[in-house]
């Protein structure tokens, strides 16, 4: 397996995102950490360099301007020399029963979630084609594994997009034997600050540092797909997935009509 210690981590201000960049910085890693809260990045940036002596870029970003994500990618791999790992985790947790009039929210949630994602796969396979190595990670989500109703349809549907997306991709590269490798990552209930603005509860969550110890170690194995946690969640997605419709339905609560 190759040796990644340039690592791109987008949406890493809080959550998952920052929960990653410190355990990576913990193993050695350089990181080039993205988000649109540029105070919160330079603030865990000062502590992993002072901790850990890593070398710790950060980068204002929003993910739905396109060509700046481009253009950071490109900044960070000049500044590093080369991108070994892009972590595509920048995301958003809204959405609503369509018909409701929520069309703003619900195309805002597949744009961030979706769109913006292809933009940042797209940034980073082009660094990775040129190189000839690189592993790309996509964190989707559980709620890819079956069409979700009500509050949690746009956002099922934006997960299930990205996961078809970094599918698609992996098998091409597979085809081709590409040194490139794909890792998607359908992350259940974890306790994040994503998370925090579902309305729904979220069942059976796990915690922040139980989650984060998952997703690391999935990614350094660059498995294809991964459920994270796998213990509850690999039982969670064979129940959602053969679960009658009126009992799904109910597990989410449904939007004020």
């Amino acid at each position: 397996m190759a040796s990644r210690k340039n690592t791109v981590i987008t949406g890493a201000s809080s959550g998952l995102g920052e929960g990653m960049a410190r355990a990576f910085a913990a193993k050695g890693h350089d990181l080039a950490l993205a988000a649109r809260r540029v105070d919160r990045l330079d603030t865990l940036a000062a502590e992993l360099k002072s901790t850990h002596g890593s070398t710790v870029l950060t980068r204002g970003l929003d993910v739905n301007d396109h060509a700046a994500v481009f253009r950071t990618f490109a900044e960070f791999r000049a500044e590093l020399g080369s991108l070994d790992r892009v972590i595509v985790n920048a995301g958003i947790s809204h959405g609503n029963s369509l018909g409701i009039g929520q069309f703003e929210e619900n195309r805002r949630t597949l744009e961030t979630n979706l769109v913006a994602a292809l933009a940042q796969i797209e940034a980073a396979m082009e660094i990775f084609r040129e190189q000839r190595a690189g592993h790309l990670v996509v964190v989707a989500s559980l709620a890819a594994a079956r069409p979700q109703p009500t509050i949690l349809n746009a956002y099922g549907a934006s997960k299930s997009g990205l996961v078809s997306l970094a599918e698609g991709l992996r098998y091409e590269l597979v085809a081709a034997r590409s040194p490139i490798k794909v890792t998607t990552l359908l992350p259940g209930y974890i306790a994040s600050e994503l998370n925090d603005t579902q309305q729904a509860t979220p069942p059976m969550m796990v915690k922040t540092d139980v989650g984060v110890r998952a997703i690391v170690k999935a990614i350094e194995s660059e498995t294809g797909r991964a459920i994270v946690p796998a213990f509850p969640y690999s039982f969670v997605n064979v129940a959602v997935r053969l679960m009658p419709i009126r009992m799904l339905v109910k597990t989410v609560q449904p939007a004020n009509h």
